[in-house]
């Protein structure tokens, strides 16, 4: 085993291999396809805020460019990463691009920010660490409604958890990959006898024990020859990106370097290929991808991928695709597909089928999100930070009530003050009432405003100089209330 000790982001990874955005080769169309999902990067970024409630937090949201009758109202997922000089972490955004959680993480990247379900009850999950060779070492991360973090997993036997899955399934066990580089000989493949190459694994543990249940070693079961990445040290040949659970309890497991995605059942063995140099389906129309990621096995029965189609480039534009499997007669239709105008996403990238009928969109390394009707008319589409770039992105249902009390902050204004209150993660907070009075233990009610966005003013009309800001629900009740701040002027 070849020990790694530098660190490299995905972009410089790409970079130094030749593949990266700057080390493209591309003419004509491709190229400036490229060159303006890249340029959108700059294109009305969203600033920094600047929340005099919680100055520690910023972390751009959303900018949204565009929102639409019948897009879904839930709350947006991303985890920014890789701006050079901004914060990163999770952040969970409103329909306005508003954040309502922000969790910035110093020194580590944050991926695969979600929802899921953990002993019956809903939970974020998200992994945190450090990238090195494109893919990741750290651990998992389960927190509860209140943000409390209720559970770290690593993954199984010594092997160290990488960013790119963890899936809890309906049984609490927990879906995860992980890369070793190891010797091998690459000579059929050009390469060098005694070469390196990362060896793509994903386990099954129980969330429970951290006992592993099932593990697959891509170098066990994929002959090299099946990759289209070029051959270099530490040869990422297969590069595992997702892993689902099909109806049938097999994995379903997206390969980014082989094209394929690879049903695989609970001995090990594959099934079958779809797409790829050995596809064991008849590819339809629009159904061939390359360099994808997010294989997603859908109730109904079909499979959604994002189709990244670049680094190299060998499309105009990246996909969200809605293929139809039929396993008897082994063909793949395209059924929908779904393009944003000006991006071809060098890395990452997600697709979601939303409760509303929608499709929801994360271009990855390109930082938009975008939400499409069924027949592919854009309904939403929002920009990240400039230069960020989140793994995935998703929406999705949540009530949060956070643990912490909320934040009050007193600014002077000429000779006036004014009260700004925030509540990091609460979504149910309607309105903002103002304490006021001359002692800690004597509050009464001076002023209340309408809840609008992350951070809202209120008046100070009272004489104080002891303040304190209440967040009430819909009904007019208590939810918490921040600690006493005392007025200096």
């Amino acid at each position: 085993m070849t020990a790694v000790e530098h660190t490299l982001t995905r972009r410089q990874l790409l970079c130094r291999a030749g593949v990266g955005a700057a080390g493209l080769s591309l003419t004509g169309a491709a190229g400036k396809l490229l060159g303006d999902a890249f340029a959108s990067r700059s294109a009305a970024p969203p600033r920094a805020p600047a929340w005099h409630s919680r100055p520690d937090l910023r972390i751009p949201a959303l900018t949204v460019a565009r929102s639409e009758p019948g897009a879904s109202a839930d709350p947006i997922f991303v985890a920014p990463y890789n701006a050079p000089d901004g914060q990163a972490g999770a952040v969970i955004a409103d329909n306005d691009g508003e954040p309502i959680w922000e969790h910035p993480l110093a020194d580590k990247v944050t991926t695969d920010f979600r929802v899921q379900s953990y002993r019956g009850s809903p939970v974020l999950t998200w992994w945190e660490g450090s990238i090195e060779l494109g893919h990741g070492v750290g651990e998992y991360v389960i927190a509860d409604a209140s943000y409390r973090t209720v559970r770290r997993v690593q993954a199984g036997r010594g092997l160290r958890g990488d960013l790119h899955e963890f899936l809890i399934t309906p049984r609490d066990t927990a879906l995860l990959t992980s890369y070793v580089v190891t010797h091998a000989d690459l000579s059929a493949v050009a390469g060098p006898r005694r070469g390196t190459i990362q060896d793509a694994i994903f386990q099954e543990i129980e969330l429970a024990t951290g006992a592993v249940l099932f593990e697959w070693r891509s170098l066990d079961h994929i002959p090299i020859q099946e990759s289209y990445a070029p051959v270099g040290a530490d040869w990422d040949f297969f590069h595992i990106n997702s892993v689902d659970l099909d109806h049938d309890g097999s994995f379903l497991v997206s390969a980014r370097s082989t094209h394929t995605v690879y049903k695989i059942d609970r001995s090990g063995t594959i099934r079958w290929r779809l797409g790829g140099k050995h596809s064991d389906f008849r590819m339809g129309p629009g159904t061939d991808f390359a360099w994808q990621h997010d294989a997603r096995r859908q109730p109904e029965g079909a499979l959604t991928v994002f189709d990244n189609g670049a680094t190299p480039a060998v499309e105009r534009l990246s996909r969200g695709l809605i293929l139809e499997l039929n396993e008897r007669a082994m063909t793949a239709t395209l059924l929908h597909q779904y393009r944003h105008p000006r991006i071809l996403a060098g890395s990452q990238g997600s697709v979601q089928l939303l409760a509303n009928g929608n499709v929801f969109v994360g271009w990855g390394e390109a930082p938009r999100v975008s939400e499409f009707d069924r027949s592919g008319r854009m309904l939403f589409d929002a920009i990240l930070g400039e230069r960020y770039e989140s793994y995935r992105a998703f929406r999705l249902p949540w009530t949060g009530r956070p643990a912490e009390l909320p934040a009050l902050a007193l600014i002077p204004r000429g000779r006036d003050l004014t009260a700004y209150a925030s509540w990091n993660g609460a979504t149910q907070v309607d309105s903002w009432q103002l304490l006021a009075g001359a002692d800690v233990n004597d509050l009464r009610a001076a002023a209340s405003v309408r809840a609008t966005g992350f951070e809202s003013a209120l008046p100070i009309t009272a004489a104080g100089p002891c303040f304190a800001a209440q967040a009430l629900d819909v009904t007019g009740s208590s939810l918490a209330r921040s600690n006493v701040v005392t007025a200096t002027v």
